[in-house]
């Protein structure tokens, strides 16, 4: 049988001696535990990180985002009792791709389709919609006097839209399947900008010009332009968190954001964000929009 060396006769008076030498006080051996747990007790938590995107059809910098959710994001940390940072998500396809990943624990999300995708997924959870952006609707932007009444007719027509991956575009897709129009039956056009789309109609280059914009379609009106169809409501900036958050978090995350606009440091934190405050969400319109949106 094999005997370590240090336990071998010859050195056990040596070992004996070498462990009186070494051996600490009982007080100082009962303190490293205690000081361990001190210092456990002050280490910071576990940061939460925040997804945010604001769009695709709209002039907005990735650096004129994060400031705007900030004080928001203030907030969630003092409600949630830990640290809470931002993650710009710049691109339609980077927020897929951090929420596939679950790179954030949380996300403000415009559009509505990128954020019911996660939602379908499974991945992630409605957490609150944005009060004021819960009846967006497209208008379809024309020069005809009256409302569209037989949509076999826009077949063959142009049509011009903003990036075909907004919500403003899926929305328009969505009517004109309801209508029993295939988007390819007319003659598509794509601009990056919705503020861009009247230009077309105005001079000829699409029958029909669709926008959600309230700025758009006033100024479009006050020209004299009119619009031949609106389609349906649905509710665009959207708040989901992850399902690996622990219930109780979600909860106090909800309650959070849903009762910012009752204090008057909540209202300054939206204030910032340009947003009135937070609603909760329908899951039964949720579920109506995931079949008809297509998603």
């Amino acid at each position: 049988m094999y005997i370590p060396a240090t336990l071998r006769p010859d050195n056990i008076d040596v070992c004996a001696a070498s462990a009186r030498r070494t051996r600490k006080p009982r007080s100082l051996l009962l303190a490293a535990p205690a000081a361990a747990l001190l210092l456990a007790g002050v280490a910071p938590a576990h940061a939460l990180v925040i997804g945010v995107t604001e769009g695709v059809s709209y002039q907005v910098t990735e650096s004129q985002i994060a400031p705007r959710f900030e004080p928001i994001a203030e907030a969630l940390s003092k409600a949630l009792k830990q640290p809470v940072t931002i993650k710009v998500l710049i691109s339609y396809n980077g927020a897929r791709e951090a929420l596939k990943e679950q790179q954030v624990d949380m996300a403000f999300i415009h559009p509505a389709h990128v954020a019911l995708e996660a939602i379908k997924s499974g991945r992630y959870q409605a957490l609150a919609w944005t009060g004021g952006f819960t009846a967006y609707k497209v208008s379809l932007l024309c020069k005809e006097p009256q409302p569209i009444s037989d949509w076999k007719s826009v077949a063959g027509k142009g049509l011009v839209m903003p990036d075909p991956d907004s919500i403003t575009s899926v929305i328009t897709r969505a009517m004109l399947r309801e209508q029993g129009v295939q988007a390819a039956s007319l003659k598509l056009t794509n601009t990056r900008y919705q503020d861009a789309v009247p230009f077309y109609v105005k001079n000829g280059f699409a029958a029909y010009g669709a926008t959600a914009s309230s700025g758009v379609i006033k100024a479009w009106k006050d020209g004299g332009g009119n619009v031949c169809a609106e389609s349906r409501a649905v509710p665009i900036k959207q708040w989901v968190a992850s399902r690996k958050l622990d219930a109780a978090t979600t909860a106090a995350a909800r309650e959070a954001l849903l009762g910012l606009a009752q204090s008057d440091a909540g209202k300054r934190a939206l204030a910032t964000s340009t947003y009135t405050g937070f609603v909760a969400p329908s899951a039964e319109v949720e579920a109506a929009l995931l079949t008809w949106l297509g998603i």
